[in-house]
């Protein structure tokens, strides 16, 4: 359901993969799939990662979450801001929770992939995540499409709970 993917270690897996594929280098460097090294030579942006596609409303993969496996920094690697995808407008889940959240009445908004896949798989579908530590306005009036009631449930961390305490007022 939520389009889980692999990226193995290799350094060149998947921009070898688009530019056989007739996907221009620009293409990868903008949209933060690849980079370029002091060399000159492009390399895989998300290496050794469980994949999390970030899908809108409408199904469309907008951007891409990375959780590495094993030690490493960072721990989580997530496009970067563009025409295409902004953080701030998106909650990851979303795609497959609004009607869920409907039927139920509230939303329980989390902080990471795995909270929303977690508590998804486990029956509780009414989720989604705020992508960050912070819930944004503009997430907010998505949500508001769907329900008037959020419960916010993100982790008892300090960032957690801060980040908990500004989404009130939000």
């Amino acid at each position: 359901k939520f389009g889980l993917g692999w990226a193995d270690d290799n350094w060149n897996s998947l921009s070898d993969y688009m530019l056989s594929q007739q996907i221009s280098e620009k293409m990868l460097l903008e949209l933060g799939l690849a980079s370029k090294s002091q060399k000159g030579r492009v390399f895989d942006k998300f290496r050794n990662r469980v994949i999390f596609p970030i899908i809108n409303t409408r199904g469309k993969v907008i951007g891409f979450g990375g959780r590495i496996v094993g030690d490493g920094e960072p721990k989580y690697l997530n496009s970067p801001e563009s025409s295409v995808f902004q953080k701030k407008y998106n909650l990851f889940g979303l795609n497959l929770s609004r009607s869920e959240i409907q039927s139920e009445g509230f939303a329980i908004v989390v902080e990471g992939y795995m909270d929303v896949v977690s508590l998804y798989q486990s029956g509780v579908k009414n989720v989604c995540a705020s992508l960050g530590t912070a819930l944004t306005e503009e997430q907010a009036k998505l949500l508001k499409r769907y329900t008037d009631r959020a419960i916010l449930c993100y982790d008892a961390d300090s960032a957690g709970i801060n980040a908990a305490l500004r989404g009130i007022d939000i």
